[in-house]
């Protein structure tokens, strides 16, 4: 099969992240027959940089007509340090997720056995973790109107949600459920907020078509407690726009990375999927930063067009190269050395190309080059 896919590799350590995330995909066409064509477009500082704005139509273009929306990470300390600047990086992602109408943001979390040492949380309290946040995107106090008083003492910002933008995310989680543990965790804050009193009710009507989901209520202050007491409760979390924003870097805890966590934006047309951390400019061009969430961000891509066996391949590579210790500075082991950002994408992309083979020696790869014996 033949899929385009736009890549965006974005601002600091984005480009290089996503290169190893092009490994992944390459070794998946070679193992698979497929063949992925990339079209490459700018966002963030980078096309500030080169066009004045951070997101040019030619990006936008780009990616309405591909399958699938590969991107990197946004933004600059320049704009950062800045809070008078008017134009910034992070705009040209919020803009391209209106503009493709990206309405459902979907963050998988999930407990590594051999890196469940890296969470600050217990052992025994992690462990068998495995789920995943539906978080309402284009909606919500972020878009709501704001307004600041001319004296600049009062200050308000909107929170509105109609029935149609929560049933189009609700339907979605339930579905997902339905091909997981069947239930769906709706966390709003119902005892106090109009427009989740209207979520509540509108969840409540959408799941009786959904017989075989469970469906369940907990306020937003009490699901972040969960969370840390309890993770392994949660199958599929539904909520909207701030509360989902919050939670999902609470979660990132379990997995005892940031740079584990990938990610998916979806709407009707169009699907882009990243890792959820930021630039870290801090490691740009130092080939040290973790490629793991944009690998994992290639997955999700993957499923989303119906490469289910091509997904799961990418999931076992780096299972493995977590497993083998075949990791970066932020994950390893004490008694272990680290592995440079583009030996660990080497490493995945030697593991799917050759992942039948039962002559491969994993144990005897160094720095992400596999020994055939």
């Amino acid at each position: 099969m033949k899929y385009t896919i736009a890549v965006i590799p974005g601002d600091g350590i984005g480009p290089e992240v996503t290169d190893q995330a092009k490994k992944a995909l390459d070794a998946v066409a070679e193992a698979y027959d497929h063949i992925f064509l990339y079209k490459e477009a700018q966002i963030g500082a980078c096309a500030i940089e080169s066009t004045g704005g951070p997101l040019p139509k030619e990006t936008i273009e780009v990616c309405k007509n591909a399958d699938a929306i590969l991107f990197g990470a946004v933004g600059d300390p320049k704009y950062d340090n800045d809070p008078s600047a008017k134009v910034r990086p992070e705009q040209g992602l919020l803009n391209l997720r209106r503009e493709l109408d990206l309405y459902c943001n979907v963050k998988p979390v999930k407990a590594y056995d051999n890196l469940i040492y890296n969470s600050p949380l217990k052992r025994e309290v992690i462990k068998g973790t495995d789920f995943v946040i539906f978080r309402e995107l284009s909606g919500g106090i972020y878009f709501g109107k704001k307004e600041l008083s001319k004296d600049k003492k009062m200050a308000y910002d909107s929170c509105i949600y109609t029935v149609d933008e929560i049933s189009r995310i609700a339907h979605l989680a339930f579905k997902a459920a339905q091909n997981r543990n069947k239930k769906v965790t709706l966390v709003d804050k119902a005892n106090v907020l109009e427009t989740s009193r209207l979520w509540r009710k509108t969840v409540a009507e959408i799941a009786k078509e959904y017989q075989d989901v469970t469906l369940e209520f907990l306020f937003i202050d009490n699901a972040a407690m969960q969370l840390i007491l309890n993770p392994k409760q949660f199958d599929v979390i539904l909520t909207e726009n701030l509360f989902g924003d919050i939670i999902s870097d609470e979660a990132s805890v379990i997995s005892g990375s940031i740079g584990l966590l990938a990610s998916s934006s979806i709407g009707n047309h169009n699907a882009l999927f990243e890792p959820i951390h930021g630039t870290f400019h801090q490691a740009t061009g130092k080939d040290i930063a973790n490629p793991l969430a944009s690998i994992l961000s290639a997955s999700m891509l993957l499923w989303h067009l119906g490469l289910h066996e091509e997904a799961d391949a990418i999931e076992r590579a780096v299972e493995k190269s977590i497993a083998l210790g075949i990791t970066t500075k932020d994950i390893k082991r004490k008694t272990q050395k680290s592995t440079s950002t583009s030996k660990v994408g080497d490493f995945i992309a030697d593991y799917i190309t050759n992942q039948d083979d039962s002559n491969m020696n994993f144990k005897n790869i160094h720095m992400g080059q596999s020994t055939i014996i």
